[in-house]
């Protein structure tokens, strides 16, 4: 297929960032929205547009919900989602609103299209529907068993995606990646924010032992997979996203101390209802599509950790 024109939400975040330049440099045509809340970052709509020209990259800064119009599009891209467990742990409201409500909205709009001119709708997920597991992996198929506010809203979202598909029609993947990481990572997140404390002077607050582990993943790796996916999958079928590491909290923590040549400061023990304790996801089906993960979080560590060391971000 040749060029594509695809709707990127949450296309400011930082994997839709990531995502939108893969699909721009490539050729195709993106068509941006994003409702620009505090995680994400304005800069790259100015610099898209000047790259690229206002043909091939479109924005509008919009809530899911408040989408009134939707262009012809080939595929959505669902990026736009409310991501910080803590978060949803203390006021689980916007992300009721964004990750399912917003969902809802967003299919309404692809099954108002005429039939042939509906695009695939790809819903990017999380590895966190499914609870975390003492060993082995989850496969696509696993029972869903979200524990936090936040993976529940996940969960919803990929049934509704289902159910828009078998009632109306709507032609869908679901892509389920792993733990994150990469450059501007907005700094709730574990790397960003351990770099931040240590920088500081500061014990790094962890969950906890620090023992719970995660299967870490390059956030270029995970663009790559959600365009396999959008390349070369049948519709109406879901991917999972493996890491390339598997490693601890406290371990990474210590990790970002070591690049930054500092002792060690993490303060453990604080709380987190429902704290999952290991994730980790089976790949086979994905790599099947010819993915495989280029990243290696050791190696990738100190160059993010180098760039975050240049910039003060609140």
């Amino acid at each position: 297929m040749g060029q594509r024109l695809v709707a990127v939400t949450g296309c400011c975040g930082f994997i839709g960032r990531v995502v939108t330049e893969a699909l721009l440099a490539r050729g195709d045509y993106v068509y941006g929205v994003d409702a620009l809340t505090y995680a994400a970052d304005p800069a790259t709509v100015a610099d898209w547009a000047t790259q690229y020209g206002p043909e091939r990259f479109h924005f509008v800064c919009q809530d899911l919900n408040a989408l009134g119009h939707f262009p012809e599009v080939d595929a959505v891209i669902n990026l736009a989602a409310e991501t910080h467990v803590d978060n949803s742990l203390s006021d689980n409201t916007a992300f009721v609103r964004t990750n399912i409500n917003g969902v809802a909205h967003l299919l309404e709009l692809c099954r108002a299209m005429r039939h042939y001119e509906m695009p695939r709708f790809v819903q990017i997920s999380t590895d966190e529907v499914y609870g975390d597991i003492a060993n082995g992996t989850s496969h696509e198929r696993d029972v869903l068993c979200p524990s936090s506010p936040y993976s529940a809203s996940k969960a919803a979202a990929d049934m509704l995606v289902m159910a828009w598909g078998r009632s109306f029609g709507v032609p869908w993947n679901i892509v389920r990646p792993s733990n994150c990481y990469g450059q501007h990572q907005y700094p709730e997140k574990l790397i960003p924010k351990a770099i931040r404390w240590h920088l500081l002077g500061r014990p790094m607050p962890v969950h906890g032992s620090g023992s719970q582990t995660r299967s870490w993943l390059n956030v270029e790796d995970a663009a790559a997979a959600m365009l396999t996916v959008l390349d070369q999958a049948p519709s109406g079928e879901i991917y999972n996203v493996g890491g390339n590491t598997e490693a601890s909290v406290s371990g990474v923590v210590n990790a970002v101390a070591d690049a930054l040549q500092l002792p060690a400061r993490a303060a453990l023990g604080f709380e987190r209802a429902g704290v999952d304790l290991r994730y980790m996801v089976s790949d086979k089906k994905l790599r099947a599509l010819g993915w495989e993960p280029q990243g290696d979080l050791w190696r990738d560590l100190p160059g993010i950790v180098e760039a975050e060391r240049s910039r003060f971000r609140w």
